[in-house]
C-alpha cells in the first residue's frame, strides 16, 4: 500500500469512521430544555409553519441546510461505481459547504433504476431542504435531472460539476484573455469534452459574450459538426459547418482550449499550432490533458491552468459552489439563474486582480503573488471569497 493511500484510508477511518456528524444547536442540558426541544414546547414552530410554511426558514435549519444528492453514476474520474461508493465524496463535499460557507449538509446516496424514479426521490425529500446540490450524476441524465427538479421545486438546484464547473472555468477565462491581450467576443476556442462540464461552460461562455460559431466542441468521436448523425439535443446545439474533424485540426489557430476529458490527449505540436498567446485549460484529474512543463516548453507565450493543487492556477470548484449557495440561500433564491451564475464569475475574477491579503501568503507559504500569468483566480483560502462572491450572488437574485 502506498502512503498516500494508507493516510487516506486512515484519515476516513479514525478516530471515527466518516467525515461529517450531526451536532445540536441548541442547549438540551436540562429538563427545561428538553421541554423546548421537544414536547410540549416543539408543537408552537409546527402550528407556526403549518400557517405558514415560510416559518420553517424561521424557526427550523431548512434554510441552511443543502442535500448533495448523487446516484453515483460518475464520481470523479473513476466512473459509475454506484451509490455507495459515491459516499465519501459526497461527505467530502459536505466538509467544503460547512468550511468555506458555513452551510450543514446531508449527503444522499440515491439508488434509482431510472431518471424518473431519481427526480421523485429527490422531490419526495425536498421539504427538507433550501437547496438541492446534484453532484457526480452522469451525462445527459443530468441535464434532465437538474431541468425538472429546478422546474418542480421551489428551492434552488445546483448541478456542481456543470455551473459550478463553468463559473470558475468563465472566471480563469475573463483574466487570462484579458492578459493575453484579447477579448471574449473574439477569441475562438476549443473544448475537449461534451459532458456535463463541457457543455454547461461553452453556454455560459456564450452568455458573457463569446460567439456560438466561435466554439468548436470534440468529444470522444472527433469534432461536433453539422455533418454527424450521432449526437444528442444537448451535443447537437454545438454542432458547427467546419472541415475539421480531429482535435488535432480544431486546434489550428485557436486562442483558448479547454480540457474538460482525460489524460494526454492534448499534444506539444496540437499547442504549438495555436493562435499566438494562446489559453490552455487542461482540467483533467488527476491527469491533466498535457502536463504544464509540455505545454510551456511548446508555447512560451501561453498561460496554462490545470485542475491540480501542485501547479498554479488550479480551477477548483470550492472557489464557486460554496459561495453561490451562500448567496442563494441568504436570498431565499427560488432558482439559481444564468446572471446569478455570471455573477459569480466576474466577482473571482475581480477579486483575482486585487493586491492579495497576508493570510493568504500565509497559507499557502508564499513570499508575493499578484495577478497574472501565474495567478488568474483567487486562492480557496482567500478570506475575501465569503464577503464578495455572496454578495453578487445575492445581488443577482434580487
Amino acid at each position: 500500500m502506498n502512503e498516500l493511500k494508507a493516510r487516506a484510508l486512515a484519515y476516513h477511518e479514525l478516530p471515527k469512521p466518516g467525515k461529517i456528524s450531526v451536532e445540536p444547536s441548541k442547549p438540551c442540558l436540562t429538563q427545561a430544555d428538553l421541554s423546548l426541544a421537544y414536547t410540549p414546547g416543539v408543537a408552537e414552530p409546527v402550528r407556526e409553519i403549518a400557517r405558514d410554511p415560510a416559518n420553517a426558514y424561521r424557526y427550523t435549519s431548512k434554510g441552511n441546510l443543502v442535500a448533495v444528492v448523487t446516484d453515483g453514476t460518475a464520481i470523479l474520474g473513476l466512473g459509475n461505481l454506484g451509490p455507495l461508493a459515491a459516499k465519501p465524496v459526497m461527505e467530502g463535499k459536505a466538509v467544503l459547504f460547512k468550511r468555506f460557507a458555513n452551510i450543514d449538509v446531508f449527503d444522499i446516496e440515491i439508488k434509482a433504476n431510472s431518471v424518473e424514479e431519481f427526480i421523485q426521490t429527490v422531490i419526495n425529500i425536498s421539504p427538507t431542504f433550501g437547496g438541492i446540490n446534484l453532484e457526480d450524476i452522469a451525462a445527459p441524465h443530468c441535464f434532465e435531472i437538474e431541468r425538472r427538479l429546478s422546474e418542480a421545486l421551489d428551492i434552488p438546484v445546483f448541478h456542481d460539476d456543470q455551473h459550478g464547473t463553468a463559473v470558475i472555468i468563465c472566471a480563469g477565462l475573463i483574466n487570462a484573455v484579458h492578459i493575453q491581450g484579447k477579448s471574449l467576443d473574439q477569441v475562438r476556442i476549443v473544448c475537449l469534452g461534451a459532458g456535463a462540464a463541457g457543455i454547461a461552460s461553452m453556454n455560459l461562455l456564450i452568455h458573457m459574450g463569446v460567439p456560438r460559431e466561435h466554439i468548436t466542441l470534440v468529444d470522444s468521436r472527433g469534432v461536433i459538426h453539422a455533418g454527424r448523425t450521432d449526437l444528442n439535443a444537448f451535443k447537437r446545439a454545438f454542432a458547427r459547418e467546419t472541415a475539421a474533424r480531429t482535435l488535432a485540426e480544431a486546434m489550428v489557430g485557436a486562442d483558448v482550449f479547454v480540457g474538460v476529458s482525460g489524460p494526454n490527449l492534448v499534444t506539444p505540436d496540437m499547442v504549438r499550432s495555436m493562435a499566438p498567446r494562446p489559453v490552455v485549460f487542461a482540467l483533467a484529474n488527476p491527469d491533466p490533458e498535457i502536463l504544464p512543463a509540455a505545454a510551456h516548453a511548446a508555447r512560451a507565450d501561453l498561460i496554462m491552468a490545470t485542475g491540480r493543487s501542485d501547479y498554479p492556477n488550479q480551477v477548483n470548484n470550492v472557489l464557486g459552489f460554496p459561495f453561490i449557495f451562500r448567496g442563494a440561500l441568504d436570498a431565499r433564491a427560488r432558482r439559481i439563474t444564468q446572471p446569478m451564475l455570471l455573477a459569480a464569475a466576474r466577482a473571482l475574477a475581480e477579486l483575482a486582480r486585487e493586491p492579495v491579503p497576508e493570510a493568504v501568503l500565509e497559507a499557502y507559504d508564499l513570499d508575493r503573488l499578484s495577478f497574472g500569468r501565474d495567478y488568474i483566480l483567487p486562492k480557496p483560502f482567500d478570506p475575501r471569497l465569503i464577503e464578495r462572491v455572496p454578495a453578487a450572488v445575492a445581488a443577482a437574485a434580487t
